[in-house]
């Protein structure tokens, strides 16, 4: 990632960290609410690849997704990435387009309503 603590800071998006007991962050998602606050749009879910598989992009994912006055969340992501993909769909998401970003690489596009 080419973000700094300073562009982070200014993207406009909200954050929830997961911490180890230690105060050590593991993982992070990020996300703007739209539409007068009832759509979730996802924007960032980070885990340390050490931590992975250990439940916590779902945790983070049940996090926002249990804010309140929700009606809607969107998210994308690659459409080669099997992991995030599955979590997604675990999660209630479900496919609704496909965007061309470069030759042979494409970003699915995932909506769930509440």
């Amino acid at each position: 990632m080419l973000d700094t603590p300073e562009t982070l800071a200014a993207c406009g998006e909200s954050f929830v960290g997961c911490f180890e007991a230690d105060g050590r962050l593991v993982g992070a998602v990020s996300y703007k609410r739209v539409d007068d606050g009832g759509t979730l749009d996802i924007h960032r879910m980070m885990v340390d690849p050490e931590r992975f598989r250990r439940g916590i992009a779902s945790r983070l994912l049940d996090a926002v997704l249990s804010l309140p006055g929700l009606r809607h969340a969107i998210v994308s992501t690659g459409t080669a990435n099997t992991p995030a993909v599955a979590l997604y769909e675990r999660h209630g998401f479900r496919p609704v387009g496909l965007v061309d970003i470069a030759p042979d690489v494409t970003v699915t596009r995932f909506s769930r309503t509440f």
